[in-house]
This record gives C-alpha cells, sequence and structure tokens, in this order.
C-alpha cells in the first residue's frame, strides 16, 4: 500500500495524480505516510519494486507490532498485505530473498543440531539471594573501582526471565545464525527455528552496524502458554507442565515447522560482537538495539545505588503475578562499560553484574511413602513420594531425601508435613519437618539390607554417607544408570538416548551394557513406546556420529568411580592411549598429578575386570575411535616448573578440578606465597594471599587465564 512516483513530482491516490506532499528524493517512509493517513496509496510498480516496498511495509508493522507494542492496522489488514507479497512472489519466484518474511518458515527437518562457536562467550551470572548478598555485590564493585562506598554506582537493571538464554548473529543487517548458550562458549545451531518466531526481525532496520551479535531471552507469554495447551487437550496430546518447558522444546525441535506453530518470543538483553556501533552504557545499547528492530523489555530502567536497585527488585517482585511472562528475579548490571571493562569478569561470570534471585518457591505437602533409588555405581538414594503439591512451576510428587545421614538430621518420618523446595531446574528436595503437624502414627525410615531391584547386599561403609548395593552388572538398575552416563552429553554425546528409552532397551532385554548399543536396528526402536520410525533413525545415527569421539570423554564415559571429567582429561593426557592406560600398574597411575591411592585402586580394580574389558574391545569392534594424544614429557609441560598458588572462590572450578589442571599442566601447587611463587590465581573473595602477592610483586591472573591454559592442554 506504499505509494510509487508516477513521474517527477506526482503520485498516484486512488488512481488520481496529486502533487507530492513531501520534498522531492527519497521515497516517503512507510512511518511518513502512515502518520499523513495516505494508507490507501496505489502506484504502478515493477513486481521487483512491489516486492520491496511490501517487505518494508510488513517489516515496519512488525516493528510496530512487536517492538513499540503500537500497532497502526489491524490483523486482517496485516494478513492481507503479507497474502499480497506471498501471491507476487509465487508469481515471480526469483524475487524471493532469504530475508522475505515468508521465507520464515521452510527449512527441511534437521538431522541433528550442528554446534555454533560464541565469539564473545555467553557468560553466566553470579547470583544474589537476599540484601546482605546485594550489598556485598556492590561493595566489591566499589572495591575493585576503588571509589568511596558513599558514591553510588549508576546500574542497568531488567527482570530476569525463566526461559532460554540464545545468541543471534546479524551481518549486513541479515540474520545469518543463532545458537543456544550450550556451555557458554559453543552452543546448538538453531537457526532455522529462531527465523520462525516473529519478534525476532530477519533484516535489521534504521542505521544498523555490519556486524551484530545479541544475547536474548527466548520464552513462552503466559497467555500463550494458556493458549497452547487448550489446543493440546483438545487434540488430545500432552500438555506442558511450565513456560519453560515449553519454551525449550519447542526451540530445541529438529522440524521447523513444529517450533513455527508455538507461541515463542524474545526479549534481548545485550551485545556480543558489535562493529561499527560504540556505546558508553549498556542502557545505550539496549536503545540501540530497539532502533534496530530488536524487542527490549520496556521494564528495564536504569538507578543509581544500592537503595534505588533495592527499591526496584521489591517493585518487581510486587508486580511479578500480573506479568505476562515468568521472572525469577533481576539482574544488575553496571552500566558504564567502561567500568565494566575494568571490573573484568572471573570465569564465566562477569564482576559487573548480579543476578538478584527470588526466594526459593516453598509449599508444604505430606510424605506419603519412601522408595530407593539405585544409581550406577550402586549407590542408594531415598525419595519421598509426596502427595503432589504444585511448587515452583511445576507439580511436585518426589522430592529427594539425598541419603540416611540427611534423614536423621532432620527426623524425617513416613507420614510427616514437610516444606518442599524447588527453584528452578533444581532437584525438588525436603527442606523441614513441621513437627507441630506430626501424627500420632508415623513410620521410621530404614536403610534396606536388600537392594529394591535385584536383591543383592546392600552395604553401608562405616565413614561413607551412601550405602550401595553390591549387585555390580547383575543389577539392572546399575545397567541402566552406567548406559544413561555412557550416553550422556558430555560423555559420549548420543543424541535422543534419553533416560526413558534407554529404561526400555534395558527392560526389553534389547541391551546389556553400553557396547550392545552400536548393535541396534532401527526397527527394533521403532517397535519401542513413543519411538516412531523418523525418531528411530535419528537415533541410530546419533550412535553412528557418536562413534568418533575423544579419549577423554570415552574414559569419563566408562563410569569408573571417583574418575569424573578431570582426572579422565588428566589420565588421556598422562597415557596418550587408552592399552596404555589398561596396561598400567599401580605405581604408574600414582606417577600421575593428582591420582592419588584411591582413585588408582579404582582404576586398576576397573579394567582387571574381563567383562569390563571386554565391553571396550567391542565398543572398539563397533567403530568407536578417537585421535592419539600426543604425550609429553614433564618438561616440556606449558606451566614445567611453575609454582602457583590458588586464592577465592572459583565459579567454573572447584579446588580440587583447578589444581588438577594444573598438576596436568606440569605446575607445582603451593598452599603458601613467596617471592618463589609463579603466578597466583585469585577467584572471587581472594584475601591476604592476594594482597601478599601484590606486595611481593608476584603475576596475579584470574580464572579465565587457567581456563585459557586448560583449553591449550
Amino acid at each position: 500500500m506504499q505509494p510509487g512516483v508516477v513521474g517527477p513530482c506526482l503520485y498516484s491516490i486512488n488512481g488520481m495524480l496529486c502533487p507530492p506532499i513531501f520534498s522531492v528524493g527519497a521515497a516517503p517512509s512507510v512511518a511518513a505516510l502512515l502518520e499523513s493517513g495516505l494508507t490507501t496509496m496505489t502506484a504502478k510498480q515493477t513486481p521487483p519494486q512491489e516486492a520491496t516496498k511490501l517487505r518494508a511495509e510488513i517489516n515496519d508493522h512488525n516493528y510496530r507490532y512487536y517492538v513499540l507494542d503500537a500497532p497502526v492496522i489491524s490483523d486482517a489488514q496485516f494478513d492481507k498485505l503479507f497474502r499480497k507479497l506471498q501471491e507476487l512472489e509465487a508469481q515471480h519466484p526469483e524475487l524471493i530473498t532469504p530475508d522475505s518474511p515468508t521465507q520464515r518458515i521452510g527449512a527441511k527437518p534437521l538431522a541433528g543440531f550442528e554446534e555454533i562457536k560464541h565469539t564473545v562467550p555467553m557468560l553466566s551470572l553470579a547470583n544474589a539471594f537476599d540484601e546482605d548478598e546485594l550489598a556485598d555485590f556492590d561493595r566489591r564493585v566499589h572495591d575493585r573501582l576503588k571509589r568511596d562506598i558513599e558514591a553510588p554506582i549508576t546500574y542497568s537493571c531488567e527482570p530476569k526471565l525463566d526461559g532460554l538464554a540464545v545468541s543471534l548473529r546479524y551481518e549486513a543487517g541479515k540474520l545469518v545464525s543463532a545458537a543456544t548458550r550450550g556451555d557458554g562458549y559453543a552452543g546448538e545451531d538453531i537457526t532455522q527455528n529462531i527465523r520462525t518466531i516473529k519478534s525476532i526481525p530477519l533484516h535489521l532496520r534504521d542505521k544498523f552496524p555490519p556486524v551484530l551479535e545479541v544475547r536474548g531471552e527466548v520464552f513462552i507469554s503466559k497467555k500463550g502458554f494458556a493458549e497452547l495447551n487448550a489446543r493440546a487437550e483438545k487434540t488430545g496430546e500432552k500438555v506442558f507442565v511450565n513456560p519453560r518447558n515449553a519454551a525449550a522444546g519447542s526451540l530445541r525441535q529438529l522440524d521447523p515447522q513444529i517450533t513455527a506453530s508455538r507461541p515463542l518470543t524474545m526479549f534481548c538483553y545485550g551485545v556480543g560482537v558489535v562493529e561499527g556501533a560504540e556505546f558508553k552504557s549498556h542502557s545505550e545499547s539496549l536503545q540501540a538495539l530497539k532502533r534496530w528492530g530488536l524487542r527490549v523489555n520496556t521494564a528495564a530502567a536504569v538507578v543509581k545505588g544500592l537503595k534505588q536497585c533495592a527499591t526496584y527488585y521489591q517493585k518487581m517482585a510486587s508486580q511479578r503475578a500480573g506479568l505476562d511472562y515468568d521472572i525469577d528475579g533481576v539482574v544488575f548490571k553496571v552500566d558504564d562499560l567502561a567500568l565494566q571493562k575494568t571490573l573484568g569478569t572471573v570465569s564465566r561470570a562477569p564482576r559487573w553484574a548480579v543476578a538478584y534471585k527470588f526466594p526459593a518457591e516453598e509449599e508444604n505437602t505430606q510424605i506419603e511413602a519412601v522408595d530407593f533409588q539405585v544409581g550406577r555405581t550402586g549407590a542408594l538414594t531415598p525419595v519421598a513420594r509426596l502427595k503432589p503439591v504444585f511448587v515452583g512451576g511445576a507439580t511436585v510428587s518426589n522430592a529427594t531425601l539425598h541419603n540416611m545421614d540427611e534423614i536423621a538430621r532432620k527426623d524425617v518420618r513416613v507420614g510427616d508435613t514437610v516444606v518442599v523446595r524447588r527453584a528452578g531446574d533444581v532437584i525438588p528436595m525436603v527442606v523441614s519437618v513441621i513437627k507441630e503437624k506430626r501424627p500420632k502414627q508415623t513410620q521410621e525410615i530404614t536403610l534396606p539390607s536388600e537392594c529394591p531391584i535385584c536383591g543383592s547386599e546392600v552395604m553401608h561403609v562405616p565413614g561413607e554417607a551412601v550405602a550401595r548395593c553390591m549387585g555390580g552388572l547383575t543389577c539392572s538398575a546399575q545397567r541402566k544408570e552406567s548406559i544413561k552416563h555412557f550416553a550422556a552429553r558430555r560423555a559420549m554425546d548420543i543424541e535422543g538416548l534419553g533416560d526413558k528409552l534407554v529404561e526400555q532397551l534395558v527392560d526389553h532385554d534389547l541391551i546389556h551394557d553400553a557396547a550392545d548399543l552400536y548393535t541396534l536396528k532401527a526397527d527394533q526402536l521403532a517397535g519401542l513406546e513413543r519411538m516412531a520410525e523418523k525418531s528411530a533413525d535419528n537415533v541410530i545415527a546419533a550412535l553412528e556420529k557418536s562413534k568418533t569421539t575423544t579419549l577423554p570423554r570415552f574414559i569419563y564415559a566408562l563410569g569408573i568411580r571417583e574418575v569424573g571429567e578431570t582426572i579422565a582429561r588428566t589420565l588421556a593426557h598422562a597415557f596418550g592411549r587408552l592399552d596404555k592406560l589398561m596396561a598400567a600398574d599401580e605405581e604408574a597411575l600414582l606417577a600421575v598429578n593428582d591420582v592419588g591411592p584411591i582413585v588408582a585402586e579404582y582404576v586398576l580394580h576397573f579394567f582387571q575386570q574381563a567383562s569390563n574389558r571386554k565391553v571396550i574391545e567391542r565398543l572398539q569392534h563397533a567403530g568407536v575411535h578417537w585421535p592419539a594424544i600426543e604425550v609429553k614429557a614433564a618438561e616440556d609441560l606449558p606451566l614445567a616448573g611453575k609454582t602457583v598458588v590458588l586464592t577465592g572462590t572459583f565459579t567454573h572450578f572447584s579446588r580440587e578440578d583447578a589444581k588438577a589442571h594444573l598438576l596436568a599442566l606440569g605446575a607445582k601447587v603451593s598452599g603458601s606465597v613467596s617471592k618463589k611463587t609463579d603466578f597466583v590465581i585469585a577467584g572471587e573473595s581472594a584475601g591476604s594471599k592476594l594482597t601478599k602477592a601484590q606486595n611481593l610483586g608476584v603475576t596475579v591472573v584470574d580464572e579465565a587465564t587457567l581456563q585459557k591454559w586448560v583449553a591449550a592442554l
């Protein structure tokens, strides 16, 4: 409906030639035309001109609807424009462009998600759970900036959405890729699915930068969630538990047609890479994103000082129930970007931002029974079966009791009324017993003497909190859990081989160990519950893909007790080849940095078992392989001969993991700082060791530097 120039100075309005009401030169913008009331203008245009103008008008209406929340035409009028463009492109297929509004959907279903590496890491946030912790964050900011605590810091603040973080990349204004957060450094390529979300522009507007990476949260509104479940109930499909689960499931569909049917939307909250544009503050960058056609949260604000931060938090807490989207807290960021740079980051969290979480949601309910689950190492975990209660956005009927020591400490009994807590994706837990409501007859919880799965002896070693089934691989529960561990993302990363499928495979006697996975056929899987032919083919393809792995992943996937990812990596780099590790004696294992007598004993015991060696042989025969690792002499390691001291707390590593990595790099880890210390790695709340290092002139690095060293290894 945008006009076109008929002659040098004439426009055609409903068939009549009229003089222009705009200055001669560039064609008037859609916005200007709308404001002038000339919404019925027609023009004689070539098909390319008409297609270009229709796209501009549709994109403008999308911007007004999704970003400005100020539509100027009805849905019916918008649909008419959209159909007109569809018809024009159908008549002239050569006019179709990838960023046309008609091309949001149409890609074929994927076999699996590829990986995209983030140019700038997607950092996670440190949390604050009360006013004291928020005040501690503000104090740390002042200390690092060497500012008087009485001089207020300006913070940008916005609601913390309970959705999924994603990164969008635009080049020359066009959306070229989109990825999930993943581990912060690389995520899954979800470009096809992101293109289906109407609030995300396929092409930026205004004077956009040549390259832009924007970060945001994809979610489903409460209204959209209600409508989605209403449709599901009407068609007899499974309803979703909460909006976050619905959004997560929708965004990770291999078929973009399914994603397009879900009411997803997005708020942008920051930028990664920006080329050709500069900002002085975070709030300024949000305004720029809005100009470029991206949706930002209108509840975002700029405040000054800790007191105003607390006021904003209370305001959002009071408005939380009335919002059309779920939030679980408020994010505060130092607004000045130069100050952000000065503050820097520690591991995967910035020092200039914090998420002030709302209190974990808790409810009272009753314990109706207690069962014991058996894990892959035979550990028995007591699980409370609860009278169902809605808490933390989900209906909870089970909650962990951790172990027998915790049961005794809290004095939990069957029949008790208890406080149950669930926060986000955290496993629901029993917080405490309301003893005032304890009935006269309750049942004490006792540890079974026999495994509830296989009947084998249960052993509770003195000094350990965990009791274990001694059934080993004769216990189907341990088989199930060991196979689940083998298939996990950080192990062999077998897409689609979830817990339910593993349980079915074991229950139907189709697999007995991890090697049996690679003998499965698609028709065997297709016969199982909720496994269609396409899903079966996808699992078989994922199994084939998983055959190419790395030695550290494979060692970790074997599930050797006490061998986590860090120790698996250390062993892989120490021996280079699996056969050398399998042949290693106790002395050779103990010679490896951070491998003590307990780990060495478990590794020896595992590889001495003929059944385990047979499984490994069958896995390699099935085609599971990895590149060999060059074993470096101790003197060739990056930190050979260097003395390193750890101080403070770390986000990405436990103290034990950090030490293990440093030892693998060839460093000597000391507990005290002296003139002979080469490096001090300082985490959050570093104390006297950091002060002493600074006084002695010792080089101080942060956790991010340690991550780079580990990545190089």
